[in-house]
């Protein structure tokens, strides 16, 4: 029989930014419309205490993303990875599912990319 254990989700989904991001010379200088969504997996029963500190401000996690697309990045596996690292920052959270559609790259397509991180593995 499996185990149970106990967990927490926070998440962010469909955070829209204006990101300066791009590979190619046509996408230097200008911003490209990013969608973010973020899912954190907390250790533990972290809920139902009603305390600021039994969980991750989801208006923090928009302030890094926000933060990310201020500065040029030529990929968004690059964007994913700093975003994801940044949340494994808090003590808290023991993965984070990082996603990021960009909505220009491909004519008639969604084109972006998806992570998992786990904190103490890569």
């Amino acid at each position: 029989m499996t185990e149970f254990r106990p967990y927490s989700r926070v998440f962010l989904r469909a955070l829209t930014l204006e990101a300066h991001i791009g590979y190619y010379a046509h996408e230097k200088g200008v911003t490209q419309p990013l969608i973010v969504d973020v899912e954190l997996m907390l250790s533990g029963e972290t809920f139902g205490h009603d305390d600021i500190h039994g969980t991750v401000d989801y208006d923090k996690i928009a302030s890094i993303a926000r933060e990310l697309a201020g500065g040029h990045v030529d990929l968004l596996e690059t964007f994913a990875e700093r975003l994801a690292a940044r949340c494994l920052a808090f003590p808290l959270v023991k993965s984070v599912r990082v996603r990021i559609e960009k909505p220009r790259a491909v004519p008639e397509a969604m084109a972006g990319v998806e992570i998992m991180r786990v904190k103490g593995e890569g």
